[in-house]
């Protein structure tokens, strides 16, 4: 499971551009786990204010853990944050402080997208590098509040979504494609989303660059509600399990 819910994780984080933003400060996301049928754990995203070098920033708080019979002996205690820019909704500052069955990493990237550069501090190994960015480079939680600010309404069977997403030491060129529209249950009610398919590197996790499909609520939240995946070994199942001041009420169907 080693790095399992890092992946998972950014397809939940990774789920934008327009000028108005379909989120707000206080939103709360709770997404329940489940690999082959256990509950793994939980992953959460809040949205918070702040000042960062004196501007109005949107501080975004991600978390992972595992629980129950996968802790005991695959322990995760993740830990995402953001500081998104409220002018551009570009990213400043991002940490990324992991612990993964003892595999740990912690980071923060200072992103400087007027040199088409990012400062990359390496606490655990006290190095510092400098890397090279694209203009619309974004990291694995802006990614997130990125892709949601998406006209749903102009989304059609076919689309692809593409995003570059800074992570580690590298950009990662990040590729959706809409499959359409669906009435999806949960534990809320039915719900119409889109149908989306997030394409993956086949290998050591997942099974085929087709093995993850995703339901997003088809309204201007455009919020996950249900991720699935085929793994090499196993499978992965992520449900919305709570949430709380959206902007926009979910539109429910019968």
């Amino acid at each position: 499971m080693k790095k399992l819910f890092i992946l998972l994780i950014a397809f939940i984080f990774s789920f934008s551009f327009a000028n108005a933003q379909n989120f707000k400060v206080g939103e709360f996301l709770k997404f329940r786990i489940h690999y082959t049928g256990l509950n793994a754990g939980y992953a959460t995203i809040e949205v918070k204010d702040a000042k960062y070098n004196g501007e109005n920033h949107y501080h975004i708080v991600g978390k992972g853990s595992s629980s129950g019979a996968v802790k005991a002996f695959y322990k995760v205690e993740d830990l995402y944050e953001s500081y998104i820019n409220k002018s551009t909704m570009k990213p400043s500052k991002f940490v990324r402080d992991i612990y993964e069955g003892g595999y740990t990493r912690n980071q923060i990237y200072y992103f400087d997208h007027a040199r088409k550069q990012v400062k990359v501090d390496n606490i655990k190994h006290k190095k510092v590098t400098y890397e090279t960015i694209p203009s619309d480079a974004q990291d694995l939680l802006s990614a997130f509040f990125n892709l949601r600010n998406v006209d749903n309404s102009k989304l059609k069977t076919g689309d692809y979504i593409n995003e570059n997403i800074f992570m580690g030491e590298e950009t990662f060129k990040f590729r959706l494609k809409v499959l359409g529209r669906e009435v999806k249950k949960t534990k809320f009610g039915k719900i119409n989303t889109i149908k989306i398919r997030p394409y993956v590197q086949s290998g050591r996790v997942f099974k085929e660059s087709e093995s993850v499909t995703m339901w997003v609520t088809d309204d201007d939240n455009l919020v996950p509600v249900h991720i699935k995946a085929s793994l090499v070994v196993g499978s992965l199942n992520a449900e919305l399990y709570e949430y709380k001041n959206l902007k926009y009420p979910i539109k429910f169907t019968k």
